[in-house]
């Protein structure tokens, strides 16, 4: 696990890639709280690239609970077959949007707590949720985040709940709204498993990794 940078270090760092890309987004297609929710659910060890071919058709007929529920599980099946564990993930979207209409009266609760609480919604589909959909700082660690965080020294952590700590005990607050988007980008095209484009890399000087591919 590499060293924790410091606060200034980890200030530029945020504010070279804010300067390189205010804004920056997810990239799964969404229309509503509802289908962020379960656009991130059926991500789980699937590519957003393929959730959103699978999604297309799929969020055209049904964008809310209660049109997934008239579609049924194996309606969803159909629209999703090509995603992984897709039979588990269509149960669970099937029982996450009956849940919403039970308990929720339709609508996607705000809480992470509330979020947890559907089938196939952890920890991190719910910080993506109150992240991007409610606006709150919430951090979503995925296997890009946690590399990046040990790898650079930003936010290094023993597990991603750990990593989700530093992050939100080290990154100023400035920049924790986009902070998980900037590094899941970042490792998803530059900071690579593999091949890291130290190269092309933005922040290379600051960056703790050793093994720099320069």
């Amino acid at each position: 696990m590499a060293k924790q940078l410091d606060y200034s270090t980890i200030h530029e760092i945020f504010s070279r890639f804010q300067a390189a890309q205010a804004e920056p987004k997810g990239e799964l297609d969404h229309t509503n709280a509802y289908t962020l929710v379960v656009a991130v659910a059926l991500s789980a060890q699937a590519t957003d690239v393929g959730v959103n071919k699978a999604t297309a058709k799929l969020f055209q007929i049904a964008d809310t609970p209660q049109k997934m529920l008239a579609l049924g599980e194996e309606g969803v099946i159909a629209h999703i077959k090509t995603i992984g564990l897709y039979r588990n993930k269509a149960r669970n979207v099937i029982k996450l949007s009956q849940m919403l209409v039970d308990e929720y009266g339709g609508e996607v609760p705000s809480s992470r707590a509330a979020l947890v609480s559907l089938p196939g919604v952890g920890r991190k589909t719910a910080n993506v949720v109150l992240n991007m959909w409610f606006g709150h700082p919430a951090q979503a660690v995925d296997t890009h985040i946690f590399r990046i965080g040990n790898r650079t020294g930003i936010c290094p952590g023993k597990d991603v709940d750990a990593v989700e700590r530093a992050i939100e005990d080290h990154v100023p607050v400035a920049f924790q709204h986009h902070a998980h988007h900037w590094l899941i980008l970042h490792g998803r095209y530059v900071c690579k498993a593999r091949k890291p484009m130290c190269s092309n890399c933005l922040i290379r000087d600051l960056c703790l990794f050793e093994d720099k591919n320069l």
